[in-house]
């Protein structure tokens, strides 16, 4: 299939016989100053006089040269393709001076609050300079191991989804408005209904791009700036914090303990409070019903409203079942984040929001200024995956997979690591927090491990400020049983090496 080639030529100005080093000097600047990328196909000599409105033989004449000067490359049967490039025939742009932003960019997105919350996945280099590679035992949390997801029924689904949006007619449909596809919205209210106790209906729920999206609306929709106060976990989830920074929140860190967030201590001031009420992120603790009943009161009284993540509610190892904090009393003041990335794919890119009837159609239009809507066919093949029962069989799937990845986490750390930590008891998610009972350097613990392709989280990176307890952060979410087992080897062997 022959590719597009749309790069202005002026071979117009170009002499009686100078075509061919016009053409020459053209395509070769074209290459040099990255217009024409590596890789890039150039049109074939057949179609030169269409193309260049020159001859054949002239473009033949061009393309020998180029290949001479080591600017393309031909490949038999395929045709002319532009070579790679040493860093020397990189195109160019003026540099900025280290250490001073430039005055265009606003300054919100360069504090370091925010750099450190978005770089939140980011590790250093391993002191070896090592490279990663298939030995890779990474612990970081919210991962997904996408190995165990049922990719051939998603793809089944998918495409009968795509199957029946080529028989609809073409209709003229604006996406103003859109909330997200009613059958994903439905869905969406059967399955938290089912597995969180959340009561809402469909118009009730906005679909979005992931949590972080809807992290993100909420910020643009109910900060105020310079002027509203949010209430943020301490520790708790970074990109978290950044969305309502961005907006120019003020953001109040409070404490968390064994019961959840520390009520008593938010901050008077405060309209937007942020939880994780039934796996507290990082530390892992659920919230206590004398401290929901607590925070419910303390919102209604201040005219506040909660943001609940729920990020990973579905996988519950002991106890009760624990309902999540929107109830149908509480659907006046809590937003409900809920997300597909944890119980599917993180690819998949997309969340939802159960809002407030006074606040869906301010967030419905944040959406539409931001994208409009979320992919339709996409929308049609996750509503199928759950009416189907496919979600609730993978759920379950991953809780004996993940419970057993768990079991094996804790079985380690009492019996190998109990001079150095304390497991943080909790009965949700995909993760496993620690506290350290000695005064370790777990930064350069952490660093070293990285030398022997081990991620591994310390509790720091999760505090605003000066970390109330140094700890560790085990996720299970991409590490099996042998992996688990290797991983925490080495931490042992590095833990060792500092005594």
């Amino acid at each position: 299939m022959d590719p597009l080639f749309e790069i202005l030529l002026d071979l117009e100005t170009a002499g009686v016989g100078a075509t061919s080093k016009t053409l020459y000097r053209q395509l070769e600047a074209a290459i040099l100053d990255g217009r024409l990328v590596a890789g890039a196909q150039l049109p074939p000599t057949r179609g030169a006089r269409a193309i260049f409105r020159v001859s054949r033989n002239t473009v033949l004449d061009v393309y020998d040269q180029l290949l001479h000067q080591g600017l393309v490359v031909a490949r038999r049967g395929a045709g002319t393709f532009v070579a790679e490039r040493g860093a020397a025939l990189q195109p160019r742009e003026k540099k900025t001076p280290a250490g001073a932003p430039d005055p265009r960019l606003n300054p919100v997105w360069l504090s370091p609050g925010v750099q450190h919350a978005m770089g939140f996945w980011r590790d250093p280099p391993s002191a070896s300079g090592a490279p990663a590679d298939a030995g890779l035992v990474d612990f970081r949390p919210a991962l997904v191991d996408t190995r165990l997801f049922p990719h051939e029924v998603f793809r089944r689904i998918s495409a009968r989804q795509l199957r029946g949006l080529e028989r609809k007619p073409a209709v003229l449909k604006s996406a103003q408005g859109n909330q997200g596809n009613y059958r994903l919205r439905e869905a969406i209210v059967g399955h938290i209904g089912r597995t969180r106790a959340v009561v809402s209906g469909p118009d009730s729920v906005l679909v979005t791009s992931g949590a972080q999206q809807a992290f993100d609306l909420l910020a643009r929709t109910l900060v105020i700036p310079n002027h509203t106060v949010v209430a943020i976990e301490d520790p708790g989830y970074p990109p978290l914090r950044a969305a309502f920074a961005a907006a120019g929140a003020r953001l109040v860190p409070v404490g968390v303990d064994e019961e959840g967030l520390r009520v008593d201590d938010i901050a008077a001031d405060a309209t937007v409070i942020c939880v994780t009420p039934s796996h507290q992120f990082p530390l892992g603790a659920a919230m206590s019903m004398r401290r929901r009943a607590a925070l419910l009161t303390w919102a209604r009284q201040r005219g506040a409203v909660i943001i609940e993540d729920d990020y990973d509610g579905e996988f519950r190892y002991g106890g009760s079942p624990m309902a999540a904090l929107r109830s149908a009393d509480a659907a006046d003041t809590v937003f409900y984040v809920g997300t597909f990335s944890k119980c599917m794919l993180p690819a998949l890119r997309l969340g939802f929001i159960v809002a407030p009837d006074w606040a869906m159609p301010t967030l419905t239009a944040a959406k539409n200024c931001l994208d409009w809507h979320c992919s339709t066919p996409l929308q049609l093949a996750v509503a199928g995956f759950i009416v189907e029962g496919h979600l609730a069989h993978h759920v379950r799937k991953l809780r004996e997979v993940y419970k057993k990845r768990r079991r094996l986490l804790l079985d380690l750390l009492r019996e190998d690591f109990a001079a150095w930590f304390d497991p943080i008891p909790s009965f949700y998610g995909m993760h496993v927090a620690v506290h350290a009972r000695v005064p370790l350097d777990l930064e350069r613990v952490t660093q070293a491990l990285l030398a022997d392709h081990v991620k591994l989280h310390t509790l720091d990176r999760y505090y605003c400020g000066s970390p109330a307890r140094a700890g560790l952060v085990f996720g299970y979410g991409a590490v099996d049983l042998p992996e688990i087992r290797r991983g925490m080897a080495l931490l042992r062997r590095a833990l060792l090496k500092l005594a």
